[in-house]
């Protein structure tokens, strides 16, 4: 069995996006990647596989260009979109997507998850940007690519560097979240629902959408992932 340290991760971090009420009933999908051989591969949940009956021989692994090298399953169909990503964003090791609720709700509004308190500013470097809507052309053309391509777009029109942004509403769909490691992704994800929750309730309340001062946003998240960063242990 090929990348079998992968695939154990791989198959926690699905589980644990079922487990944390992040992917309703399979609504959603984690891969990883290992870019250490001589060609990436990436190892990824198949297509509308319940979490719960979820094997490590069920997970398939793919190339970069989403041929597949190991696996009697069909792979997720949002692979296209995992693939591009990797291919894009060198940094990162693991892709989840979901439908969760708050963030899809922000995904469905088109609008950009502001950062209206410290809780988001120590994940997020800035708003969770949302993308610009699918075309026509590009839904008819390649829908699961062009899903990754408009992705890639909004973080290179916007100078945004996905490692301090690890995550993205897809205008109309649900977030995409990423990571260092599949792990590191769950988490992502997690938080950026969790900030979702938060700045809906707070937008009800009346707070400015123009959110909290940039100095308070920045101090946080310098302290958290800054070259002084003083949160947590060394």
């Amino acid at each position: 069995m090929l990348l079998e340290a992968l695939r154990e991760q791989v198959l926690r971090a699905n589980q644990e996006i079922a487990r944390r009420g992040l992917a309703p009933h399979t609504f959603g999908n984690v891969s990883g990647i290992d870019r250490s051989g001589s060609r990436p591969l990436v190892v990824i949940k198949p297509s509308g596989v319940d979490y719960a009956a979820l094997t490590l021989a069920d997970l398939v692994v793919t190339d970069l260009e989403g041929h597949i090298v190991e696996g009697a399953l069909r792979p997720s169909s949002d692979l296209d979109t995992h693939t591009l990503l990797y291919r894009e964003f060198p940094q990162i090791g693991g892709i989840v997507h979901t439908h969760s609720e708050y963030a899809t709700a922000w995904a469905q509004s088109g609008r950009a998850i502001p950062c209206l308190g410290t809780t988001h500013a120590d994940y997020f470097h800035g708003p969770v940007p949302v993308t610009e809507p699918l075309t026509a052309e590009e839904v008819a053309e390649a829908y699961v690519r062009h899903t990754g391509a408009v992705i890639v777009r909004r973080f290179r029109t916007g100078g945004l560097d996905p490692i301090a942004v690890p995550g993205v509403l897809v205008a109309g769909h649900a977030p995409f979240a990423w990571g260092k490691t599949a792990s590191e992704a769950v988490e992502h994800a997690d938080v950026l629902e969790y900030i979702a929750r938060l700045a809906f309730h707070s937008v009800l309340l009346g707070a400015r959408e123009a959110g909290i001062p940039a100095y308070v946003a920045e101090h946080h998240y310098q302290r958290k992932h800054g070259p002084k960063a003083t949160y947590g242990q060394r």
